[in-house]
């Protein structure tokens, strides 16, 4: 993507090193190399910052990106990985839990069977998730549309923070 390009012009532009420009929207200066090196991509908060600090827009800053994010959330890969889900998901329902009541101690082999299947998509949904920075790519595209604003992220992921902690 084009913003560890634009990264990195810019921090060389005003003169800094990754550790200086980590220090100053605190964040670590292994964070700055992974931005610059296109393998992980800064939340929609510390996008701003840089946009602030570098005196530029957002749009610049993150240029062409925003379309690849769309493609990237609207992924044929993991709608076919959800679906597969679901299906198991059901399946295991509708067919593995009566066979335990019929068969008993047999009726574990269809159920577990469907419930492997199901939980193998389950990591397949999180590693794409995870993988192509999907809650990021999803805050980024809502905020840069006007559907979202500051306040509304921060307060939907505090939110999710407190009861990622609870459990």
């Amino acid at each position: 993507m084009n913003f560890s390009k634009q990264l990195k012009k810019n921090r060389e532009l005003n003169g800094l090193s990754q550790e200086e420009l980590a220090e100053k929207i605190y964040v670590t200066r292994q964070t700055i190399s992974k931005w610059e090196n296109d393998k992980n991509y800064p939340d929609i908060h510390n996008l701003i910052a840089l946009s602030i600090l570098f005196d530029i827009s957002l749009d610049e800053l993150v240029k062409g990106d925003v379309d690849k994010m769309k493609n990237i959330v609207n992924d044929d890969a993991m709608d076919k990985s959800t679906k597969g889900m679901i299906i198991f998901l059901g399946l295991t329902l509708v067919i593995g839990v009566p066979s335990l009541i019929i068969w008993k101690v047999m009726g574990f082999i269809p159920f577990l069977l469907l419930s492997a299947i199901t939980m193998y998509y389950a990591v397949k949904i999180e590693k794409l998730k995870k993988k192509n920075n999907i809650k990021t790519y999803k805050e980024i595209i809502a905020f840069s549309e006007g559907k979202s604003n500051l306040d509304e992220l921060r307060e939907q992921r505090d939110q999710k923070n407190i009861l990622e902690k609870e459990y």
